[in-house]
Parts: structure tokens; sequence; C-alpha cells
């Protein structure tokens, strides 16, 4: 099925390694020009070359997703040079290691969970929006995760908080620009065969696959064909969802490392 997105230009937060890349891979495969923000500027570098062998435009953009001032003055560069800004993909994230009882929780682990996850989806969609209007066409889709979805597990109240945040602000926000022809929706995935995971032990990720349906991770590009599916026309009635993409898991292992 053909995407029409040839043309477009889209912002990927955290672009630069694992789902971000994947998801920015596979957007450039369907002639999407891509500005691949990431705090490694080396590695995002390393990114903006690979997506260029896609043949469309790619450049770096390197800050810190949290810091107001610097999504504004990222979100201004981006739109200097591509001109226009049709797709916002809110990827950036850390992982929950390590893990917390809420009794045992640092005030700072809380917050900087909070920073990376929730203030950055709202700063950089903010920041967007005003790009997108004028076209009449725009996609955001954040990023969730079935460890909300799935109700979570002990440990990761910080993390679970605030992809269920991310959740509440993408149902709100698909209902206020709606009428702008921008699409908001998020997405939640299961484990993902990326770095993130790969600290965990053999006999973990045997657990993991075991308690999976379909008995495997799930792969970066799959995450990829998602959210390319989700930034075109063809979803243009899909709004203000949470799609989950995790094998069919709905509940979490509740163990130290899962």
């Amino acid at each position: 099925m053909e995407m029409h997105l040839k043309g477009r230009v889209a912002l990927v937060t955290g672009g630069a390694r694992g789902i971000g890349l994947a998801e920015a891979a596979a957007l450039a495969a369907e002639g999407v020009s891509i500005a691949v923000n990431d705090i490694d500027a080396e590695a995002a570098a390393a990114a903006v070359e690979k997506l260029k062998d896609f043949g469309v435009d790619a450049a770096a953009f390197v800050c810190d997703v949290s810091d107001e001032d610097s999504v504004k003055a990222n979100v201004l560069k981006v739109a200097q040079r591509f001109g226009r800004l049709d797709i916002l993909i809110n990827n950036a994230g850390i992982g929950v290691r390590p893990s917390f009882a809420v009794a045992d929780m640092p005030v700072e682990a809380w917050d900087l969970m909070q920073h990376v996850h929730v203030r950055s989806t709202f700063l950089w969609s903010r920041a967007a929006i005003p790009l997108m209007c004028p076209g009449g066409y725009g996609r955001i889709i954040n990023t969730s995760s079935v460890n909300y979805t799935g109700g979570g597990r002990p440990g990761a109240s910080h993390y679970v908080a605030a992809k269920a945040a991310i959740a509440g602000f993408t149902r709100v926000l698909a209902k206020e620009v709606a009428s702008s022809g921008i699409t908001v929706n998020a997405i939640a995935p299961g484990y993902v065969a990326t770095s993130l995971i790969a600290g965990f032990s053999e006999d973990m990720l045997a657990i993991v696959r075991d308690q999976n349906p379909t008995r495997r991770l799930c792969a970066p590009e799959e995450i990829g064909a998602l959210v390319t599916f989700l930034s075109s026309r063809h979803a243009g009635f899909i709004n203000g969802e949470i799609v989950c993409i995790d094998g069919g898991r709905r509940e979490y292992y509740w163990g130290d490392d899962a």
C-alpha cells in the first residue's frame, strides 16, 4: 500500500538509535525527509548518514529534549532547514533501570523520568503545532508503553506514571488540534529488540519471550511500519488512540529485571 508520504518532513526525537532510528528509516524509505534529534551528537550524525542512503534529505539537531529553550530553538532550526514540518515522532525516553519501590524512590529519579518522557512530549508538540497548522496536515505520534496499558509493575511507578501521562496528553491534544488537520496518536510497544534490553540475561529474555503469545520480541522495524502508517493519509481518521504493539501481551512479569 502506497503511503503517499514523499516530500513530507518528519522530526524524530531520540532518533539516533533503536526504535527512533527504525522509525526514521521507515519514513525515509517512503521519501520523507528526516530531522534527527538526539542528545548524542556523534550518534545523530551517524544516523543521518544512514538515512541519506534512502535518497532523502536528513540533518541532525542536538539538544536536551526536556529543555524548553533548546526545544524551541531546535524546532525553528528544523523549519529553517527543511521549510516545513509535517510529522513529529516523540520517541525520546529512558529505561526503567534502576527500578525503585515507591517508598525508596529518590525524587531525582522520579523527576528525571517525568522530564524526559512527559515534559519533552509536551514541549515538542507545543512547538511543532504552529508549523503544521498552515499546511492543514500534521501527525504527532507519542510513545506510551504496554507497561502502562498492561497495568504496570512494581518498581516502575515513575516510568508507568510517565507513560500514563503521555496517553492522557495524547487523547486531549488529539481533540484540540483535529480541526487543523492534525492527528495525535500514541504507540504502546512491548519489549523491543534494542540496546535497552541488552543487559537482560538469557534466562530473563527467555521469560519475556515465553510470556508473549508470539514467543518473540518485537523488531524495531515493526514499530517503524506502524509509525509510517499512522503518519500517512490512510490513518487520517485514527485520532486520540493508544495503539498497542506488544504481540498480545497485556501483563508483565513481576520480577526485578522485567
